[in-house]
């Protein structure tokens, strides 16, 4: 059983990561063409690009995805797949998973045996690293925190004094507390909420009063720009995607230009280049440099290449209407493109659904009628089509079930959020307009069968706004198989009879065993696949003793309620009873599943 888990898991978690990893390389390959077209102007706008690569890693293109399948079920149906989506769904997401196999393959043992032995291996990798990544972070916090406990709070003196005058030209409302640290760290701005300034206690002896300003200057506008938030979240990528060399380039890229910004806002406030340049090696010479990117000092990024763009005398841009509108369009584009891609994912959907059926026209309603259902009644779920004048009746069924008698699918094949499913039980009166029952009966009289699910699609698409889409998954299931002492079931005629349900109990004069795999599944909360290979219908008796997740489920699903629990507390349990009284056998499996995936659904109006 841990196999097939694992099996599942490496099939939808393996192609998600690396196409989450290529989506946010092409994000932090734009982010670096943007910046090789803004390098003549200031630090700060290559920053915020090379910072927007970053947090993409933190932020999934499936959500934006996500919200786009949401918004299509207002869009008509388009009569072919676009060429834009095929386009972008390869370029978006060139790792797919496994090809979809048939519902009654199940998945090879060599793949489930494989991501048995690799999978855990891997992820014990990721978490060692992980681990050793936090622990040096750690070990390198708690010596800034030794600096703290040590400090002394500082209120006045010619270092508070420069300070506060500073605060007040770069527009800092609140004052930045001074400490005073017996520790060799260098000037640094610890904090992020309450931002506290740690100043080495012999570095100012050693300062004009040119050079204090200058350095006080730069630690002002890292509080300013908020950078050691900035550079918290992006510690957080680098802990979680730490085996991924990008993430650590990029920590380099922001920190040089972090370092650069505040030096050219320093320049522009008037300190002399020089002087500055000085005020940085003179606190290099005396002072260690800050452990933590989160904890902003001056000496951070490559000092060398600080001191030349210090003391290069050259004209900074600024952006003008065309860079900016550059990077507006590259902003959109970011977060349209999944957007739409996530559009034209459910419009395909749709198309196909509908050319499903495109041996009848689509059912047009004289009138429908959908009502809270009521009663108190425990009676089980009822669902009536009558060929004849075309009416359809349900009474006190949820949507939930209304969706698996469309779409013909197990509740364990659908995907979306069931307690919204299942939270209303409806009562349905629909009466079909009579030149369609015309054309239904003439259509039927030439030999075809009319496919009454194509009723169910209609209403529930245009009462409840439901938009739903296919896809396969891997997941936990169970194949229904003859035992080795042979099947106990007795055949019947043709026509499929009455199945009673109930708690601990599936009687039938009559059914397939189709439809017993469906009863199975709800109870059990898998897919049950049926691979018997026995046709036609027949007549059984089950009883069992249910789990409490079992009555849990039917609970929430409201299709059955017993007036009584089983009088046998000790009975068999279901898989148990299957394979006593039907000479059947349920065995788990990792299946290849198609999953009807509920991308948008609506409370209808009561009339």
């Amino acid at each position: 059983m841990i196999e097939n888990y694992l099996s599942a898991a490496g099939d939808s978690i393996a192609p998600g990561l690396a196409n989450h990893l290529w989506q946010s390389t092409l994000v932090a390959l734009g982010a670096a063409l943007l910046t090789l077209a803004l390098r003549q102007h200031h630090a700060r706008a290559r920053y915020w690009l090379w910072l927007a690569a970053s947090l993409k890693f933190l932020i999934p293109f499936s959500l934006l995805v996500s919200l786009g399948q949401r918004l299509a079920w207002s869009r008509p149906a388009a009569a072919a797949q676009p060429a834009l989506y095929s386009v972008v769904e390869e370029i978006t997401r060139p790792f797919a998973p496994l090809p979809a196999m048939p519902a009654h393959t199940a998945a090879p043992p060599v793949a489930a045996s494989a991501w048995a032995h690799l999978g855990p291996a891997l992820l014990l990798l990721w978490l060692c690293g992980f681990l050793v990544v936090l622990f040096v972070w750690i070990v390198r916090w708690r010596r800034i925190c030794s600096a703290l406990r040590s400090s002394e709070p500082l209120s006045e003196g010619r270092e508070v004094g420069t300070l506060r005058r500073l605060e007040r030209l770069g527009g800092i409302r609140k004052p930045i507390a001074f400490l005073l640290s017996r520790s060799s760290l260098e000037p640094g701005i610890f904090g992020i909420a309450r931002p506290v300034l740690i100043w080495p206690e012999g570095i100012s002896h050693r300062l004009e009063d040119s050079h204090l300003e200058a350095i006080l200057a730069h630690e002002v506008w890292h509080v300013r720009r908020r950078d050691n938030l900035y550079a918290a979240l992006h510690m957080l990528v680098e802990a979680v995607f730490w085996f991924y060399p990008l993430v650590w380039w990029l920590g380099a890229r922001l920190l040089e230009e972090r370092e650069r910004a505040c030096d050219e806002e320093v320049v522009a406030l008037g300190s002399d280049r020089q002087v500055y340049a000085e005020s940085i090696l003179k606190v290099c010479e005396f002072c260690l440099s800050s452990p933590l990117v989160c904890v902003s000092g001056v000496t951070g990024a490559d000092l060398k290449k600080r001191m030349v763009h210090i003391m290069s005398d050259r004209i900074l841009h600024q952006l003008n209407l065309t860079r900016k509108l550059l990077l507006t369009a590259a902003a959109f584009l970011a977060i349209a493109i999944p957007v739409t891609f996530g559009i034209l994912h459910a419009t395909p959907s749709q198309a196909q659904e509908q050319s499903a059926n495109s041996n009848f026209p689509a059912p047009v309603f004289s009138s429908v009628s959908i009502k809270s259902h009521e009663s108190a009644d425990p009676m089980r779920t009822k669902m009536m089509f009558s060929l004849t004048d075309g009416s359809f009746v349900a009474n006190g069924v949820t949507l939930q079930r209304l969706i698996e008698m469309a779409y013909h699918v197990q509740n364990a094949q659908i995907s979306g959020p069931h307690d919204f499913l299942n939270k209303t039980k409806f009562d349905i009166e629909a009466k079909l307009d009579p030149s369609f029952v015309e054309a239904m009966h003439q259509q039927t009289s030439g030999g075809k069968d009319f496919d009454d699910q194509a009723i169910l699609k209609s209403i529930l698409a245009e009462r409840f706004k439901l938009v739903v889409h296919s896809e396969a998954r891997t997941m936990p299931a169970y194949d229904l198989v003859i035992d080795e002492g042979g099947a106990k079931l007795q055949a019947t005629g043709e026509q499929p009879r009455m199945m009673q349900l109930g708690r601990g109990e599936l009687t039938s004069s009559g059914a397939p065993l189709e439809l017993l795999a469906t009863q199975l599944s709800a109870r059990l909360g898998r897919p049950v696949v049926d691979k018997t290979g026995l046709k036609g219908n027949y007549a059984f008796s089950l009883h069992w003793t249910p789990e409490k997740t079992e009555d849990e489920r039917l609970d929430q699903s409201g299709e059955l309620v017993a007036p009584e629990p089983p009088k046998d507390s000790n009975g068999p349990s279901l898989i148990t009873a299957v394979q006593e009284q039907l000479g059947l056998k349920l065995e788990e499996r990792s299946e290849r599943v198609q999953m009807l995936v509920i991308d948008h659904a609506e409370e209808p109006s009561q009339n």
